[in-house]
């Protein structure tokens, strides 16, 4: 795996909305992302905030219409296609929804996948590297990464388990085989490690209270440092 540049990373930032919070949910299918976006939404209304939920690709119509033309396409893609598509999708969810939401106060967006998908996905699953990745989401507003991302590391055994219980149909990338899998938790496992502050791994594989309580004590030590840098606590 190349080494990931330095310089690439440093265009990275979180956005500076006082008061809202940006978060994403990642993982391989069967990760329980679903489930742990619930709960995560209900406990952040408690506690008082407006909580937008949001997917990807998708969230706007230009990105609901890629997420069809991907996810059902029955032929091969390029992966730079793959990749260029998600960025372009990512970029207009950004400035038509995020940005804008994340400027009233008191918001909590949560996006089910984010570039750390991309990184996975294309970067490794696909072979690009991450310095590929990376440069396509240098420029502004595709640097904006979020405040604090949940990686729900699962093994293949949980996955496979887990999607054959669902039994739903499989679109473009749930059809891979198994060394793409293989490709998807190395790449999470990098961008775990490239961002350590921002990305939390959270063992997928236990029950979901248990794994809610990682999310919520992460959350709880979030929405402290942020209230305290913000002069609110």
């Amino acid at each position: 795996m190349q080494e990931v540049s330095q310089e690439l990373l440093q265009s990275f930032r979180a956005p500076a909305y006082p008061g809202s919070l940006f978060l994403s949910f990642e993982g391989i299918e069967g990760a329980g992302k679903s489930s742990q976006l619930k709960r995560t939404t209900e406990y952040l209304e408690e506690k008082g905030y407006r909580v937008l939920v949001l997917r990807e690709p998708g969230g706007t119509t230009f990105g609901e219409r890629l997420r069809k033309a991907i996810l059902e396409t029955n032929k091969e893609l390029h992966p730079l296609a793959e990749a260029h598509l998600f960025a372009s999708a990512r970029a207009q969810l950004l400035y038509e929804v995020v940005m804008k939401e994340l400027e009233k106060g008191g918001t909590a967006i949560i996006c089910d996948r984010y570039i750390d998908s991309s990184l996975a996905y294309q970067g490794i699953g696909r072979n690009l590297g991450f310095n590929a990745i990376l440069q396509m989401h240098s420029l502004f507003p595709l640097n904006l990464v979020p405040h604090l991302t949940f990686y729900f590391r699962i093994d293949l055994e949980t996955s496979y388990a887990r999607q054959k219980m669902r039994n739903a149909p499989k679109d473009y990338f749930e059809s891979q085989g198994g060394e793409f899998y293989k490709k998807l938790i190395a790449g999470y496992d990098k961008a775990a490690e490239i961002f350590p502050n921002r990305i939390k791994t959270i063992d997928g594989n236990r029950d979901m209270e248990t794994v809610f309580s990682d999310v919520r004590s992460l959350l709880d030590q979030l929405i402290h440092s942020i209230n305290t840098n913000s002069g609110q606590a």
